[in-house]
């Protein structure tokens, strides 16, 4: 018996063994986001393999952080080695502030080399909706430049809940997504932005409907994943801006979709209504950024503009709007910490206001252009 209990063990820790060394190693490789002590915005093409990292005007390009958060066991190099290169630290003062990194999976076989690009804009004021980034990706990315050879450049990549949407698999083209560039705008090209159903998936994760949005600041896909407290941290706003706002104005046209829903389910009284607004923060540390869980309650806020309930109306005919900046939580702008890059402005535009607490009207249609930041130096 106890050679028999001897054998029984041998084979036990044998096939113990053997799992924990079949155990299979991860293959993703991907770059999934970037921060750093100057990383003010992170734009991710996984199907390009590129990645846009801006930083702030400040910034020593020869002394870039970037820590890079990867899939689980990868590891990332740089494909050339730099003078001042040092741990998370790169430099990428040279040429056009590009440089190619490998992602190099857990089992080591896969190894795909990303691009990154480093660049340090100014926030651009007026916005027109005319351009959009060439991209795999199947939804419309809008852009604004402006003097992109002169040294004063100006550069915003807008954001959207455009990548989440991309996981229903409900929209069969470009045009199909919550937000996308249209024909039709009060001049040339315009901003489409429509509540949709998210279908199948999105009533299996309880969010079942997307509003459009645009927006600058990021979308974190994950985060959205994560239920309604998730949906609404997925969406952060504000750049580093260093002018002091007066208003924002623009044209919008807007009719509500005809069923109002609440978390699915059908709400017989309220009415889809959409939102426009912008804000102003403090933001000590570059990493910090307020989402859509405190954007226009956070003791961080110096001032917001938004559109009342009496002016978003319905209408069929460009309509202007002009929102001033009110002062929030009694303060005023510091001019030493606005010279230091110490305050953030983000602007929003929304289908459904309550789009990311999924309170809506499928087919709430907003349209938006022309629109300018209206700034005291201006």
């Amino acid at each position: 018996m106890k050679i028999k209990a001897l054998i029984s063990c041998f084979f036990l820790a044998f096939a113990i063994s053997a799992c924990i060394q079949d155990e299979a190693l991860n293959s993703e490789a991907a770059i999934d986001g970037c921060t750093g002590t100057d990383v003010q915005l992170v734009n991710i093409n996984t199907n390009d393999k590129v990645v846009d990292v801006y930083v702030n005007n400040g910034a020593d390009l020869a002394k870039i952080e970037l820590i890079f958060s990867l899939p689980e066991g990868a590891a990332i190099r740089a494909n050339e080695t730099k003078a001042g290169d040092a741990g998370s630290v790169y430099n990428f003062s040279d040429g056009d502030h590009s440089r190619a990194f490998t992602v190099t999976s857990e089992d080591g076989k896969f190894a795909p080399v990303y691009k990154v690009n480093l660049k340090a804009p100014g926030l651009p004021t007026s916005y027109h909706f005319e351009n959009l980034v060439t991209t795999e990706e199947p939804f419309h990315i809008i852009y604004e430049e402006l003097n992109p050879s002169n040294i004063n450049w100006q550069y915003l990549q807008w954001s959207s809940g455009n990548p989440g949407y991309k996981l229903t698999f409900m929209a069969n083209g470009a045009t199909d997504y919550p937000t996308v560039q249209v024909d039709g705008g009060h001049e040339g090209k315009c901003v489409k932005l429509e509540t949709k159903n998210t279908g199948n998936f999105g009533a299996m994760v309880k969010m079942y409907i997307a509003a459009g949005n645009l927006f600058i600041g990021n979308f974190d896909v994950t985060k959205a994943l994560s239920g309604a407290s998730g949906a609404l941290q997925a969406t952060t706003f504000g750049f580093q801006f260093y002018k002091r706002p007066v208003s924002l104005r623009g044209y919008f046209k807007y009719k509500a979709g005809a069923v109002y829903t609440e978390n699915g389910i059908t709400q017989s009284g309220p009415k889809d209504r959409f939102d426009i607004y912008a804000i102003m923060y403090e933001a000590a540390e570059n990493s910090f950024m307020l989402d859509g869980t405190n954007a226009k309650t956070s003791d961080k806020l110096v001032y917001l503009a938004q559109i009342n309930e009496e002016d978003a109306v319905e209408t069929d005919t460009w309509t202007e709007f002009r929102l001033s900046f009110e002062s929030q939580n009694g303060k005023t702008l510091d001019e030493q910490k606005l010279r230091n890059g110490k305050y953030k402005l983000g602007i929003v535009f929304s289908s459904s206001i309550d789009g990311g607490r999924f309170k809506g009207a499928v087919g709430s249609t907003l349209y938006i252009d022309e629109v300018e930041l209206i700034c005291e130096e201006d």
